[in-house]
C-alpha cells in the first residue's frame, strides 16, 4: 500500500512589498503598495499594514490611495524579485523535484517520497519556512495536506508566516467551517450568488441540494461538492510548462488617438516576441488585451500557422486585431493594452534562406540585452 500524498502550498507573504520593506529599513511597519506610481496604475502587491485599510494586489492604484492616501508606493522591480524567487526556488528543488511553480512567489511541492529522509511533512514545511527566511529574510506561509487543493486553502488561513497542518483524518474539520470564499476558483460573483442562497460555510456546499446548486453550476454540481468535501486527485506537475508570454502597459492618461494605439501595440508586441524567443518559444496563437477608461475589458485573438516567435509577424497580427475592435467602437478610450502569445511549442530553427527578418530580431534582442529594451526600437512602435 502507497504512502499517503503529503503536499505542501508555500505562499511568500507579500512578496514584492517584503522585498522593498527589506532592502529599505525606512519602510518596515510602513503602509507600502508595490506597483505603478501614477496613480493609473494597478496595485501589484501590498504589505499588511496597507492591507488593514482595505487595500489588495489587482485593485486600481487610484482606488488604493483613496482607501490609504499615506501609503508609500514603491515602482515594481521585477528583475530583481525574480532574482530573489530564484532563491528561493533553489531551497525547494533542494527538497524535492516535484515542485510546481504558480508564480514568483508560490509553489506547490510533493515531499511525498522525500520523507523518508527529511522526516514528515510538518518537519519539511517548518525547514523549507527556515530556509528561506535565513537566505532572504522575508517570511513565508505553509499549508501541509494530502492533496493540492487542501494545502492551498491551508496555507491562507494562518498569514502571515503561518504554518497550516491538515492531516487526512481532520480534512472535513478543518474545511467544513471555512467560508465558501475560501474555496479556490469560486470568484467573487459566484461565491456571492453562493452566499444568496443561503450556503456560506464549505460544509454547507459539501452539503447543499441538486435544487439550490445546479442553478448555479450546472453539469458542475457534483464537482463543486466535492471540491467542498476537499477532494482533489490532481498531481503536482515538476517544470510547469510555460501556457503563455504576454506584454502590457497601463498608460497614464486615457488614450483614443488611433495611431498611439497602434505605436503602443507594435512596443508591446515586439516585448512579447522577445520574451519568446528569449525562451525557446514559438506561439500559434495571437491576442490582444484591451481595456477601456471603466475597466471594461476584452481579448480578441487569432490563430496563426506556422507558429511563430517573429516579432514582425506577431506585431502585425496583433496591429490587426487592434484595428477591428477600434472600428467596432469608435471613439473608444483606452487605459490598458496588452498582447499575448499562447499556444507555444519549441522554435524550430530557420533555414538558411528564410532568416533575413529574424536576424532583424536578433540583432534587437541583443541590443535590449546590453543596453535595455528602450535602446533600440521599430519606427512602427515610436509614437
Amino acid at each position: 500500500m502507497s504512502a499517503p500524498r503529503a503536499i505542501l502550498h508555500v505562499d511568500m507573504d507579500a512578496f514584492y512589498a517584503s522585498v522593498e520593506q527589506r532592502d529599505d529599513p525606512s519602510l518596515k511597519g510602513k503602509p507600502v503598495i508595490v506597483g505603478g506610481t501614477t496613480g493609473r496604475g494597478v496595485v501589484a502587491a501590498a504589505s499588511y499594514e496597507v492591507r488593514k485599510y482595505g487595500v489588495h494586489s489587482a485593485m486600481p492604484m487610484s482606488t488604493a490611495l483613496r482607501l490609504c492616501p499615506h501609503a508609500v508606493c514603491v515602482k515594481p522591480r521585477i528583475h530583481h524579485y525574480k532574482a530573489v524567487s530564484n532563491e528561493i526556488f533553489a531551497i525547494f528543488h533542494d527538497v524535492t523535484p516535484l515542485v510546481q511553480g504558480l508564480s514568483l512567489d508560490e509553489a506547490f511541492l510533493d515531499v511525498t517520497a522525500s520523507q523518508a529522509l527529511l522526516g514528515d511533512a510538518p518537519v519539511i514545511a517548518r525547514s523549507i519556512k527556515q530556509r528561506i527566511h535565513d537566505k532572504t529574510a522575508i517570511t513565508a506561509s505553509v499549508g501541509v495536506a494530502p492533496n493540492k487543493l487542501i494545502a492551498k486553502i491551508a496555507s491562507d488561513l494562518e498569514k502571515p508566516d503561518g504554518l497550516t497542518i491538515v492531516p487526512p483524518a481532520l480534512v472535513r474539520q478543518v474545511l467544513d467551517p471555512l467560508s465558501v470564499r475560501r474555496l479556490p476558483g469560486l470568484g467573487r460573483k459566484t461565491g456571492a450568488r453562493v452566499e444568496a442562497v443561503g450556503i456560506r460555510t464549505l460544509g454547507e456546499l459539501r452539503t447543499a441540494s441538486d435544487a439550490l446548486l445546479f442553478p448555479i453550476f450546472g453539469r458542475y454540481t457534483q464537482r463543486i461538492r466535492e471540491r467542498a468535501a476537499g477532494i482533489d486527485d490532481r498531481p503536482v506537475h515538476a517544470d510547469h510548462d510555460e501556457k503563455s508570454i504576454s506584454a502590457e502597459d497601463t498608460f497614464h492618461h486615457d488614450i483614443d488617438d488611433r495611431k498611439v494605439l497602434q505605436a503602443h501595440i507594435a512596443r508591446l508586441a515586439d516585448l512579447a516576441s522577445a520574451r519568446a524567443r528569449n525562451k525557446g518559444l514559438a506561439a500559434a496563437c495571437v491576442a490582444v488585451k484591451i481595456r477601456e477608461h471603466d475597466f471594461s475589458t476584452f481579448t480578441r485573438q487569432r490563430a496563426v500557422a506556422p507558429a511563430t516567435d517573429d516579432g514582425r509577424a506577431i506585431a502585425r497580427v496583433a496591429a490587426e486585431l487592434l484595428s477591428r475592435w477600434l472600428a467596432m467602437h469608435p471613439g473608444a478610450k483606452l487605459r490598458l493594452l496588452g498582447v499575448a502569445l499562447s499556444d507555444l511549442s519549441p522554435s524550430k530553427q530557420l533555414a538558411l534562406f528564410e532568416a533575413e527578418q529574424p536576424r532583424v530580431d536578433a540583432v534587437m534582442d541583443e541590443v535590449h540585452e546590453r543596453f535595455g529594451p528602450g535602446a533600440l526600437r521599430r519606427a512602427s512602435s515610436i509614437k
